[in-house]
């Protein structure tokens, strides 16, 4: 079974008896670590939240209250990567290298949260969020899978990167057009920070990770047809907090997010398609495939299974031999 499932009609992440191992199946081979090379790259990328950020610009007239509002529920969403840090390094105990890179991805999600909060400090201070409202955020989520985790999260920063792009167009405000332009930078550079981390998982684990990855990418290309775009802060990642288990269900407001996104930024279908397009690409030079629809992605998917159902048939027979 997989560790997503449908559940009363929605995706729930859990963790299952036939999870991955994904350590104990690292071939013993040298790799090089990633981090340190990651670490370097996103160094020379970051930016200063008090001289790169044009906070003297601000005109008031240009900020409306239903804007200034979004700000401060996107400032308590990008707070739960805390939570999601914690599940990180819990679930990839046995990769250090992968726990390593978390304390620079955590530094700049919270960084994120905090440029809105500060901008809100400075021009909405009434919609400062409370501790109270961030904490709120803050919750265990169930053990999942290592590989299809990084995954969503891999989709999830695809997503969020056109996400803040049409944010930035929708904002009329010039400091919170370019700060939202900022974080949509960080987020494309995050992504392909986790593609590297995919890239490794299939010459460590081969089909085993391609098949996690093409069923994860599957799910995450296909969330515009259902009417509900998928992000890891939509999705059910604990079973007995249910129906209380995403981040957006403990936002001050839980029907935000859709609002937001047909209402307010108005994420239209070009823009899913941009989403799904990338997500599309990314898989298609990470596997050596052409994939362009979701529909081919699928056949490779279920190609990539077969393959694995032959060889445990093949293990468990000699095992029985």
């Amino acid at each position: 079974m997989s560790n997503v499932q449908q559940l009363s009609g929605t995706i729930y992440v859990i963790n299952l008896s036939s999870t991955l191992r994904y350590a104990s199946q690292i071939a013993p081979r040298r790799i090089a670590m990633l981090y340190p090379e990651l670490f370097a790259s996103l160094e020379k990328a970051r930016w200063n939240m008090q001289s790169d950020i044009p906070w003297n610009s601000f005109d008031a007239s240009l900020l409306s209250d239903e804007q200034a509002q979004t700000v401060k529920l996107n400032a308590i969403t990008e707070w739960s990567a805390l939570p999601a840090t914690e599940m990180f390094l819990r679930d990839n105990r046995d990769d250090s290298d992968f726990s390593a890179f978390m304390s620079v991805w955590f530094y700049e999600e919270q960084k994120h949260s905090l440029v809105l909060m500060e901008y809100l400090r400075r021009f909405r201070p009434d919609l400062l969020p409370t501790e109270q409202e961030l904490h709120a955020v803050r919750f265990e989520f169930d053990p999942a899978p290592a590989l299809e985790t990084l995954m969503l999260h891999f989709c999830g920063e695809v997503r969020l990167t056109q996400w803040y792009r049409r944010a930035s167009d929708w904002h009329t405000e010039p400091v919170i057009k370019h700060i939202y332009k900022t974080l949509s930078q960080d987020e494309a550079r995050h992504g392909g920070a986790y593609l590297k981390y995919m890239k490794r998982a299939i010459e460590r684990m081969g089909d085993d990770a391609r098949y996690a990855f093409a069923k994860i990418g599957v799910l995450m290309a296909s969330s515009g047809k259902s009417g509900k775009p998928l992000h890891p802060t939509n999705l059910h990642v604990n079973q007995a907090l249910f129906p209380n288990d995403t981040i957006q269900s403990r936002l001050p407001d839980p029907s935000w997010l859709e609002r937001w996104l047909d209402q307010q930024i108005v994420f239209d279908k070009d823009w899913e398609a941009r989403v799904v397009g990338g997500i599309l690409r990314n898989l298609s030079s990470l596997f050596d495939r052409t994939f362009d629809t979701v529909g081919q992605l699928n056949l490779y998917r279920k190609e990539v299974q077969r393959q694995l159902l032959a060889r445990d048939s093949v293990q468990g027979g000699l095992t029985a031999a």
